[in-house]
């Protein structure tokens, strides 16, 4: 249950154990496959679609998977599938429109006092739907560590109060460049808050050591952990202690999900989502309509159908239980609630 006040700090992993787990990832379809008790030539795993976007899943987060369930909610996320390669025309390589919104430094300007930072295109782990799989990094000089232009950038525009970091997954990065990164954002007065957006401590939990969670308690702004699962089973006692990890440094813990077919696209599923986070100590925050990006068209809910799910979940849960259905819209400055998108409106949400 969520408290009034944070919880104590939570005793952290082994000191870097977090980088070997990291470097222990499964990369390969067929191992994934015979980890699980499962035969890789009954599961449609296309080659090609691990050419174009490799499989990378951490064993720990393995374990949380059925074996010999090739419907795994969890296995579902990640194994590149026949599907993928699927022409599909309603779905581009920049679902979102980061493209337009972004100068190459870094920095994208879609919100209303918001600059998104793409600290680093590396995450733990590569989910098939992911908006930004076709995302070029190697162009963002924030990306590859160089800092100046995104930090000069931000510091620009005083309209700017919160900065979001995103990518990849910014605690890919080692605590130290985090640590360089935001000492360089405190010299900016107009930052009011940091956000930040991460699936590492439900994928690899591990990352949430003592030296995080200090750098966290330090930082000079209050501080948004927005987490990602999709599924209840995303949770076990490791997520449990990094988010109170999290927590005891001050941290208000959000989860974002999106609903993708075969894997949470039922409102049991949704439901048993909310409660699993929220007794994690996790508030629900968003439920995202599928971004139309390629390569992920097998996942899509249809609206109709997202609405509906939405309505029977508020009828079952108590209202901040039940995260906000929303779509990302190209060319907006905020996400759009999905009842608002169909009927044309515009929105600017946060």
């Amino acid at each position: 249950m969520i408290t009034a006040g944070p919880s104590p700090i939570q005793p952290d992993p082994a000191p870097q154990r977090w980088q070997q787990l990291w470097r222990d990832a499964v990369r390969d379809p067929r191992e994934l496959a015979g980890l699980l008790g499962l035969d890789p030539d009954r599961l449609g795993i296309s080659d090609a679609a691990a050419s174009q976007f490799a499989l990378r899943v951490p064993r720990g987060f393995i374990a949380r998977m059925s074996r010999g369930d090739p419907h795994d909610p969890l296995l579902r996320q990640v194994l590149p599938l026949d599907a993928e390669m699927q022409p599909s025309p309603a779905f581009s390589l920049d679902a979102v429109g980061d493209g337009p919104a972004n100068a190459g430094t870094g920095v994208i300007r879609k919100y209303l006092g918001r600059a998104l930072l793409v600290a680093t295109g590396s995450c733990a782990i590569n989910c098939r739907y992911c908006f930004r799989r076709h995302f070029p990094y190697a162009e963002q000089n924030a990306s590859i560590g160089g800092w100046g232009d995104a930090v000069a950038a931000i510091a620009a525009d005083p309209d700017i109060n919160e900065v979001i970091l995103s990518g990849g997954d910014p605690w890919s990065l080692s605590t130290a460049k985090l640590a360089a990164l935001t000492d360089a954002l405190a010299d900016i007065p107009h930052i009011r808050r940091l956000r930040v957006h991460t699936r590492l401590p439900v994928v690899l939990p591990e990352r949430v050591d003592a030296e995080l969670v200090q750098w966290l308690a330090d930082l000079p702004w209050p501080v948004a952990v927005v987490l990602h699962a999709n599924h209840a089973n995303e949770f076990d006692e490791s997520v449990d202690a990094a988010v109170a990890r999290l927590r005891g440094a001050g941290a208000t813990v959000l989860n974002q999900a999106v609903l993708l077919r075969g894997v949470n696209d039922s409102v049991d599923a949704l439901a048993a989502l909310s409660e699993r986070g929220f007794a994690a100590g996790v508030l629900p925050y968003y439920l995202h309509q599928l971004d139309r990006v390629q390569g992920a068209a097998h996942f899509e809910v249809d609206d109709d159908r997202a609405l509906q799910l939405h309505a029977q979940l508020a009828t079952r849960l108590s209202g901040y239980l039940v995260p906000r259905l929303v779509r990302e819209v190209a060319g907006d400055s905020g996400k759009r609630p999905l009842a608002a998108v169909m009927d044309g409106d515009r929105w600017e949400a946060g």
